[in-house]
């Protein structure tokens, strides 16, 4: 434990009559929160706080006020899409400015809810998932577009400062800064992340956040949320299915159809703006997230390390060749992106 100590926070919020009967216990795999899962007697839930400076290499600081913002999101998908995001147990906002609050939510038993990135890594995921994360994302999306409640919470100041730092600044535009010969096609791309003004984004629609629930997916971690534009969200979670084309490839057609299924759910959900328009959108947007991941402030852990040295490369050709020369539909990214990994494998 840090001088922060969950079990404390969770009896001075009421949810605990002493810090005896409550154990705590750290959960890995973020970077940027203290995530832990608390027991106390008769219940279970996920405490979750910001951090400042996010567990990387490089130097990645976001607003801790995205704690709010994270629970914000979650209320209001919650009635758009119910059992289908978890449910707060508690919030304690922050005391002051640049303090972290926290909160609690729904912990949802791995052995009930599965991963869907851990079912993808073994190659046994359903393509029903990506079609039913298509179509969950593309009625958030349908629900929220061109609603001036929605914009008024969510395109603040801190919301827009986060999803910079998080994902502009983190992905795009350290990318551009280490790769000149895409540098200006990579920043108009994030210039126009950033004036964007349509919808209510996830912010990191990602197979790590997507749990796999009977009555459908659960969507997981939304503090990068953000009035946007929903494209980036699809682009996002597209973007690691053509990763793992690359990194395991005798999974292929599973991701092949993952990727298929979800793109045409999603489609079918477009009423805010002509489908094929988003499409182009999401279609440039990819092959940036592909070099982001292996050359931005976060690369995907699967391609990190000497022994994927081949494999990064190979998906850095692919995606500055996609940066330069970007296909204008989505499937079209699709066949680009295989056709590259094989004849470059």
């Amino acid at each position: 434990m840090d001088a922060w100590d969950p079990a404390y926070a969770v009896v001075a919020a009421g949810l605990a009559a002493n810090r005896a009967e409550v154990s705590a216990t750290a959960l890995t795999g973020g970077v940027s929160c203290d995530t832990y899962r608390v027991e106390v007697p008769g219940d279970t839930f996920v405490v979750k706080r910001a951090l400042p400076r996010l567990r990387v290499a490089d130097e990645w600081y976001a607003p801790v006020e995205r704690n709010t913002g994270e629970v914000e999101y979650f209320r209001l998908v919650g009635d758009i899409a119910p059992g289908q995001v978890p449910e707060i147990v508690v919030h304690v906002p922050p005391a002051t400015t640049g303090e972290s609050g926290w909160f609690a939510m729904t912990w949802f038993p791995p052995e009930r809810y599965p991963l869907w990135k851990a079912q993808l890594a073994g190659g046994t995921a359903s393509p029903d998932t990506g079609r039913a994360v298509g179509d969950l994302a593309g009625r958030i999306h349908a629900a929220t577009a061109g609603r001036e409640d929605v914009r008024a919470q969510f395109a603040t100041e801190v919301h827009r400062d986060t999803f910079h730092a998080k994902r502009i600044d983190a992905y795009l535009l350290t990318t551009a800064a280490r790769h000149h010969e895409v540098e200006r096609p990579l920043r108009t791309l994030a210039a126009d992340l950033g004036r964007a003004d349509l919808a209510l984004m996830h912010g990191d629609l990602s197979p790590k956040n997507v749990l796999i629930g009977d009555e459908g997916p659960v969507l997981l971690d939304a503090e990068a949320c953000c009035w946007g534009d929903p494209a980036f969200d699809v682009a996002f979670c597209l973007n690691h299915l053509l990763l793992k084309c690359a990194w395991k490839p005798e999974h292929t057609p599973l991701y092949r159809q993952s990727y298929t299924g979800l793109w045409n759910a999603y489609r079918a959900r477009i009423d805010w703006e002509p489908p094929d328009q988003i499409g182009r959108r999401i279609a440039a947007l990819l092959p940036g997230l592909l070099l982001a991941r292996v050359d931005g402030k976060s690369p995907v852990e699967y391609l990190t390390g000497e022994d994927a040295s081949a494999t990064r490369q190979l998906v850095r050709t692919c995606a500055v060749g996609l940066v330069l020369d970007p296909p204008d539909t989505v499937p079209a990214v699709l066949a680009a992106f295989l056709g590259g990994i094989q004849a470059g494998a």
